[in-house]
This record gives structure tokens, sequence and C-alpha cells, in this order.
């Protein structure tokens, strides 16, 4: 490695990074509470060395975390104009993307090791893998030399000391982001503990820390302007993961789940290898508390597809007398059993990455709520009263006195044939900003786990709700879970359950199973509510409770049918025994009905 010259010393360009770019004067950076680069562990600066001799940014800034510090980001993003301001709320802007970096790309996002069975399961030979893509360390290192020599040429790279989970928790874990986005290092600001008290924990813990390396792919001066002024490289993009380094290379998208490292791709696919190798669990899920009339609470985490509702529930509204319902997450859940035996799960992230259309104060009012203020939009459309709109509002806000522009930034009006936000367009909101949050959220020793649930939109002839007959029924049932396209609960046209904060009757049933009522019968395919144990007083209509647990043979063979082509194409000789067992056996249940 080419050492660096004394002129481009870190030190010297930290001290560039806060006095051009953000305002903030040369002393500030060097008060003595303030890391200075030899201060840093040798593993952190060989591999910030690393980064800016392959990179080459013109500036580097070390994030501390700080309001003065984000006001100057904001304020630098506005000017530039990267981000626009949203006056009618508190201290929030908005972000428009290129129309071609809107989502996370699953094709693009690959796991990189020695084998490729330890990676991706080994699909059927003339079937195509969902589950997953590979690319040997040898492949990687020729993408990462293609696209990162010189990517960050002209602009500035951010380091982002980060923790995801509490500090000195023991489910927690620490990373550095390296990134050209100031947008990105804002929002870190949000979804994780951003800070140097990172920088000092990793100092005094051996100097180990996830690497994270990102950057919108686009050295300046670029050969055409960027779209909606964001910078992105839509044809060179990849997202990969390497486990064995505990590593992250991010390139060519600035969207949240492809450049915010610090979510899916570090809480879910590199945790999902230290949990693996360090005997815990890193899940894709929310964690509720929620508390019952006689006072007793438990916690539950659950699992849900993407946009089925996972947020709503973690959020919801108690909609019965007497019950408390509390927000501990609504995405990824962090859990381990705990020397007693109890399993423990924290909330890793600090934030909320929701998706705003659908949101409302009738579909989750306490997000509502949460996204008032000091709350970073992506891709929503803006009302001329400087507020926010999207699909879902339409009942909530007045559109008859004002002007709309699109997440394209073109006008739009009620009727037109485009939406007015994008499908994914998201909202990052603090954590601690949400009315119901759960007292015990940032708990380092994490909350007990009581039940674990799996869920989505319901297909006719799923039950409302069943019960596992055991764990390994249980983790069958998790593998089995698919999602209908359209809306919960429709049957002929007509919805068979009103969802949203009525489910907690459905939560009533499970917390009263948890603690040992008599309430539940066997059925062929798991444990099925009683008659009458369903609490539905006061709904109307009053739900059809027959059509809701009606268990059709042909249905269910067709899925026991499903899930052998499955499991044969996609998963094949990596698929324990146990589950082909379990599915045989559902086999032999179904047919006798």
């Amino acid at each position: 490695m080419a050492k660096i010259t004394p002129k481009a010393s870190l030190g010297n360009l930290f001290k560039l990074s806060y006095l051009d770019d953000l305002g903030i004067p040369t002393e500030e950076f060097l008060k003595d509470e303030l890391p200075k680069v030899h201060d840093l562990h040798p593993k952190v600066r060989h591999y910030l060395e690393d980064a800016i001799n392959l990179c080459l940014p013109a500036k580097v800034h070390l994030c501390d975390g700080s309001e003065e510090e984000n006001k100057a980001l904001w304020k630098f993003m506005k000017e530039a104009g990267y981000v626009v301001d949203l006056p009618k709320l508190e201290n929030c802007i908005l972000a428009r993307t290129d129309p071609c970096d809107v989502a996370r790309v699953e094709s693009k996002t690959i796991i990189s090791t020695v084998k490729r069975s330890e990676a991706i399961p080994e699909h059927l030979e003339g079937t195509e893998g969902k589950l997953g893509y590979w690319m040997s360390p040898n492949q990687l290192s020729d993408a990462i030399k293609e696209r990162f020599p010189g990517c960050m040429k002209g602009r500035t790279m951010y380091i982002v000391p980060f923790s995801m989970g509490v500090l000195g928790s023991p489910l927690a874990k620490v990373g550095i982001e390296i990134t050209d986005s100031a947008y990105v290092a804002c929002s870190m600001r949000i979804m994780t503990r951003m800070g140097h008290d990172v920088l000092d924990w990793i100092d005094h813990h051996g100097g180990d820390f996830i690497k994270a390396l990102h950057s919108v792919g686009q050295p300046l001066p670029m050969a055409e302007p960027p779209v909606s002024n964001w910078p992105c490289n839509p044809e060179k993009v990849m997202i990969a993961h390497i486990p064995s380094k505990r590593e992250i290379v991010s390139f060519g998208s600035g969207y949240g789940g492809n450049s915010l490292l610090g979510k899916k791709c570090f809480a879910l696919r590199i945790g999902s290898t230290i949990a693996r190798d360090e005997g815990w669990m890193a899940e894709h899920m929310l964690i509720v508390g929620i508390t019952r009339p006689n006072g007793k609470k438990h916690y539950i985490a659950a699992a849900f597809p993407s946009q089925c509702g996972k947020t709503n529930l973690a959020m919801m509204n108690a909609s019965l007398p007497g019950y408390k319902v509390e927000c501990v997450g609504d995405d990824i859940a962090w859990m381990k059993f705990d020397p007693d035996g109890n399993l423990k799960g924290v909330n890793p992230e600090n934030g909320f990455f929701g998706v705003a259309p659908g949101t409302s104060h009738a579909t989750n009012p306490n997000a509502m709520e949460s996204l008032k203020k000091n709350s970073i939009f992506t891709n929503v459309a803006t009302t001329s009263d400087g507020g926010v709109f999207w699909e879902g509002l339409e009942k909530e806000v007045d559109l008859s006195n004002l002007e709309v522009t699109d997440w394209l930034g073109r006008p739009w009006k009620t009727g037109s044939k485009t939406p007015a936000a994008h499908p994914n367009a998201r909202f990052a909101s603090p954590c601690s900003q949400c009315p119901i949050i759960d007292p015990k959220w940032e708990d380092p020793e994490g909350v007990k786990i009581d039940a674990i649930l799996f869920g989505g939109r319901r297909p006719a002839g799923v039950p409302l709700v069943l019960e596992s007959f055991s764990w390994q029924h249980g983790i069958f049932l998790g593998s089995c879970v698919s999602s209908e396209a359209t809306a919960a609960a429709e049957f002929k046209g007509k919805f068979l359950w009103p969802g949203f904060g009525e489910n907690l009757r459905v939560l009533d049933w499970i917390l009263r199973r948890l603690d040992g009522e008599d309430i539940g019968e066997k059925s062929a395919i798991g444990i099925i509510p009683k008659e009458g144990s369903i609490n539905i007083a006061g709904l109307s209509p009053a739900p059809d409770m027959k059509e809701l647990f009606h268990l059709p043979k042909d249905f269910w063979l067709d899925e026991v049918t499903e899930m052998t082509k499955y499991y044969k194409e996609q998963v094949g000789k990596d698929l324990p025994n146990e589950m082909w067992r379990e599915l045989e056996d559902l086999k032999k249940r179904i047919e006798t009905l």
C-alpha cells in the first residue's frame, strides 16, 4: 500500500472538511474531547487509509453524530440542491432520487464466500435459484477493482462510526461506514447510534468492527448532470457481503437499503453469520410488548413479508379495553438465550425506515406522529404549503387549495395516471419519537420474547391464526409462509377480517394461550382457536369465523405439492431431513380431512 503523503494526511483532510463543507471552525475539531487521527486504533486507521488510497476523495470528514454537525450537513445538502426543506413539518427534509435508484436491488446483492454452498442453497439444475446470489472472492476482487479506484474524486468522504444496539449491550455490534453521500451520513444518524463513543469502544475492545464501504459511484466532474440531483450509477450497482471478513462493499446506489449499510446488510446478512458463529439469532422481525387487562405483559417477535403490515402491527393502537401496546422495534430483532434459558431480544436500530404510501392516521396513527419532526423523507410528494403527501392520505390532506409536486418533481393532481409518491417512498424517523415506544426499548439486556409469529396477507384457505404443534413444526411453518399480492383476508369481494388495530383480538387469543388457557384445538395444520374463543364483540359487520378457519382439502393438497416443489428446486440437499418429515406428516394429516 502506498503511504499517504503528509499533505493528504487524515488530520489535514478532517480539518478541511470541517472548515469548508460544514462551516465549523478548525478549533472545534481540535478540542481535546474529539479524537485525533493518531488516537484511532491501528485497525481503524489502516482501514481508513486503505479506503482513502482506493477512493481518492477530495476531503474527509469524521462524523461525530452531534446536532451541530447534523444541522451543518442539512444546510450543505439544501444549498447544494440535494434535498428540499419541508417547512410545514418540524426539522424535516425531502430527497428525490433518480428513478433508476428507488429500491433494494436483490439481483445485485451478493454474498462472497470461498464455497458457493456457504452462501446459498444448491438449487435444482435447470431452475433459477431465488434464495440469493453468490460471487467468488476472486470475482469480487475484480468487481471492486473495476468500480472503486478513484470513485470519490472531487467528493467528501464521510466516516460514520456506528453501533447497532445500545453501545455496551451484550447484543450490540459496532461498525464504521465510509460513504461519499451526505444523505447516507445523515440517515445513519437516525437509523443507528452514531458518534465518537463508538471509536472509543473499538479502541478498548480489540479494534474489531464491521467494515462498510459505500460509494454512489460518480466521481466529479460527472459527464452528465445527475437526475434529480441524485448521483448514482445504476449500471454498476453492487451490494456485496464478505462474511469471513465481516465486511460490506456497496457501489452505485444511494437508496436506503443499498446504502445505509447498518440495516439489512449488517443487521441481517452479516449479522446472521455472526449470530450463527456466536450462538444467537439475527431476524427480520418486529418486537412488540402487549400488556393484558390483568397487568401481565408479554413481548412478541413477528416476521411478515414486505408491505404486509409489520410496522402497523408494531405500532398498533389497542382496540380492546384494558390492553396496552408498546413498540420495541418494527423491522429487525437480535435474539439470544440468557443463562436462565429465556430468549432475550433487542431492536438494534435507532430509527424507523418506513414505507410512506398506505401509512395514515387510519392505518397507523403512531407512525404518523413519529414522522412529524426530525425526519428524512425520500420520494414522497410535496404540497405547496410545505407538507408531504402520498397515496393513503387522500382523506387526511385537503388538496383543494394546494398544488402538489410528485416524487419526480412534476405537477400532480388527483386523478393523475401516475402516483404522487413512489410506491417505495420512505420516511426515516427516530424511534424515540414514537408515542408508544416501549420503556425497555433500549434495555441493553433486551426483553423476554414469549412468542414468535409468522404472517402475511392471508390466502383463502389459511386460518386467521394457528399455533404450531412444536418448535420444529413452528420452524416448518415459518419456511412455508407465503403472501398474497392483494389485500388480506378477502373473500368473494368482501373483507373477512378488518385487520389493523383489530388484529389485537388475534393477539389476545395468542396471549391467553401463553398464559395457559384451554382455548385451542388440534387441526390438520396446527392448533386453531376453539369456537367463540376469539373476542369479536363490537365488530360490525361480524366476521364470518367459520370461513376464516375453513380448511379446504384441495387447497392444502395443492399447498403440499407447491412446498414439495419449492423445497426440491430451491433448497434441495441443504434442507434438513426434519423439514421433509414435517411436510410428509402434513400431507398425511391433510389426506384425512
